[in-house]
Parts: structure tokens; sequence; C-alpha cells
């Protein structure tokens, strides 16, 4: 798919599996492409999968500072001059405690302040210090795409920390799309919708990797979401593993159909 207008994005967690995808599809889509990630063997790797690419631009960072993430966006502007879309892709997941905490799951005893602050500074602080240091850009623009990976409903209430890091940057996702509503700056968050074939899941799991989701399938809805048959398109969550432009099947981010539960003061 070519879109009207090449944009440039910027793509944290660029040079892993996932990464890798998302970058292929902008740039096979005529995007230009800031990936950042903290691998810089990785980015090597990255690179070389596409030699010679003018529109690839890699970056080496530590989203887990304040420094990292203002480094990131500087870094973009300075080599590109503008961020239209921002794609937080990067996280950190369990099986970075030990390599078997896929299947069992860590408990509250493993999780000290540092690991806690590690992973939510990474999974929730990183995309909305970025998207702060985005946004006057898309608002000069009057254009903007943000794309939120997060991860599945069952993930969010069985695995701690990563569970609670995903169900919060949910939340923000579906914040962030109603405050910026009218902005041309639309918020979306896109998943692959099940275990994806990548280093993130450690092969201590023994699952089996050829009935695992392949990255590949998170490069056609985001490269739709950056094209101009996307304006306007908001506040939606994309499962990739059943995603399809002709169908285009999404629901509202964060099961707002959950708040009946609640009651409200009468006027507020």
């Amino acid at each position: 798919m070519t879109p009207t207008k090449p944009r440039v994005a910027l793509v944290t967690g660029a040079a892993g599996g996932i990464g890798r995808a998302m970058v292929a599809a902008l740039l096979e889509a005529g995007h230009a492409v800031a990936a950042m990630d903290r691998d810089a063997a990785a980015l090597d790797a990255l690179r070389a999968l596409h030699p010679d690419q003018p529109r690839l631009h890699a970056l080496c960072a530590d989203l887990g500072t304040e420094a990292g993430c203002a480094g990131t966006i500087a870094d973009t502007l300075a080599h590109f001059g503008r961020i239209d879309a921002l794609v937080n892709n990067a996280g950190i997941g369990v099986s970075s405690l030990r390599p078997d905490a896929e299947t069992r799951l860590p408990a509250i005893e493993e999780l000290d302040a540092a690991t806690w602050d590690r992973f939510f500074a990474i999974n929730l602080r990183a995309p909305m210090l970025l998207l702060r240091g985005a946004l006057p850009h898309m608002r000069a623009a009057g254009w903007g795409r943000v794309v939120n990976n997060t991860t599945s409903f069952r993930t969010m209430l069985r695995v701690l920390p990563y569970g609670a890091t995903k169900a919060a940057l949910e939340s923000a996702s579906a914040i962030w799309a109603q405050e910026l509503a009218g902005s041309g700056i639309t918020v979306n968050v896109l998943i692959p919708g099940g275990p994806t074939d990548t280093p993130f899941i450690s092969d201590a799991t023994g699952w089996d990797r050829a009935a695992m989701l392949k990255p590949a399938i998170m490069g056609p809805p985001l490269a739709w979401l950056l094209s101009d048959a996307a304006d306007g398109f908001t506040g939606h969550r994309i499962i990739a593993a059943g995603w399809s432009e002709a169908t285009l099947a999404y629901r509202a981010i964060g099961w707002p159909e959950l708040g009946a539960d609640a009651v409200w003061l009468q006027g507020s």
C-alpha cells in the first residue's frame, strides 16, 4: 500500500521481532523510519536488512530514563526534521526476570521496587514522555498518529508486573484518544493477538514456536493506520491476527462497556 503522503515514524523497540516487522512494513509503504532500540548490535542487524536505505535512521537509547526519551525525540527531529507518527512498541516482559516466567508466573515476593519501577518506566512512562515530546510537532502539522502496543486482557489480569503496565497503557491510550479528538492526531492500540514468535518469549516456556503468531502480521494494520485512509480513525484497538483492510475488524480501546458498572453522581 502506498500512502498519499510519506510520513516520518518513530518506532521504539524497532530491532526486535515485532519492531523489525513494523519497520519493514513502513519502509515498504514509503515512509521514513527512526528505528529506536537499546540493543546496538540488533540495530546493526536491522540496518543490514535494509542496506543503503536513506529513509531508515537507527538510534540507540534507553527508554527507562528521561534522558533516553528526550534524546530519542531530539535525534529523530535532528535527522528528519519532524515526527508524524509515534509507534510505542518497546517493552520489557517477564522473561527478563527469569526464563520460565511466562509459564511459572512471577509472585509478588519477586517484585521488588526496582523491578516494578523499571517495568513501569519502560512500558508506561516512556510512551507518555515520547508523546509529550512529539505532540507539539504533530499539533503544528495538524496531523499525527500514535500507535501503542499493549497486550491481551487475559495477560493484564494474570501477569505481574507486565500486565499491570499494559493495562495502564491501555487506559492512557483511551484517554489520549479523547483528549486529542478533532486535532488530526489519532491514538490507537495495535496488538498481535496472542503469543508471538520473537525473543520476547523465552525458549524456556516450552511453547511450540511454529504455533505462535508471526511478527509480520503487525505490518499491514500499522501501514494502514499511517495512511490517509485512516484519517479520523481513533480510540480503537486492532488485533492484528484478525485484521484485514477489507473488514477493518476492531473494537474500542479499554473495554468501555465495563464502565456501566460504575455509579456516578448526577451531573458529574
